[in-house]
């Protein structure tokens, strides 16, 4: 028995494929203590406290958007951390680990084998999310989780200013003066074959 757990403890370091299996059948590492297996499980996908604060003091300051909204978009779905539907903006708050920050991310020293391609992925996935939002119109806003809070609520304000501006300089169909815009029109226009 003792050999057994030594046997994967050397497996498991030296990454030989004999790891076990997660989801999908791929490789999944074993957690190297009880206690990172509870920080690793108390992660959150959202409502994370640098996301809550920013909700909190757009929805103080009178915005109002979506959380966790999905976007099933032309090339791919998406789900940003905050959504501005009516202007397009999607805004991602995201954690220095899991993306991969240049500044604050930190490269995991056991199991490598699996979290180097990991946290890979996730970058990849985070570029194509973003090429996906634009070409759908949409302007994407991503925070890092370290932004002071007064920094990113500035950075969000900015970007739904400048959606607003986009969306209020559309052409426009000039019109005879007394003219009604189509929208406003009550009906079909009246059949005037009869008279």
């Amino acid at each position: 028995m003792a050999q057994d757990v030594a046997q994967n403890v050397a497996n498991e370091s030296a990454g030989t494929g004999n790891e076990p299996a997660g989801a999908g059948g791929k490789p999944y590492p074993f957690p190297t203590s009880p206690g990172v297996s509870a920080n690793m499980k108390a992660n959150r996908r959202t409502n994370t406290k640098p996301e809550l604060a920013l909700r909190t003091a757009l929805h103080a300051m009178g915005y109002r958007y979506r959380k966790d909204h999905r976007l099933d978009l032309p090339l791919r779905r998406v789900r940003p951390d905050i959504a501005f539907t009516r202007r397009k903006v999607a805004v991602f708050v995201d954690g220095c680990f899991w993306h991969a920050c240049p500044d604050h991310g930190s490269k995991p020293k056991s199991n490598e084998w699996y979290w180097s391609p990991k946290l890979a992925r996730n970058v990849e996935r985070d570029r194509a999310a973003d090429d996906a939002l634009v070409q759908a119109g949409w302007t994407v806003v991503r925070l890092w989780e370290h932004v002071p809070l007064e920094a990113a609520v500035a950075a969000v304000i900015t970007a739904l200013g400048a959606a607003s501006a986009q969306k209020t300089q559309a052409p426009q169909v000039p019109r005879e003066p007394g003219q009604q815009k189509a929208s406003q029109d009550a009906g079909p226009p009246p059949d005037l074959s009869h008279s």
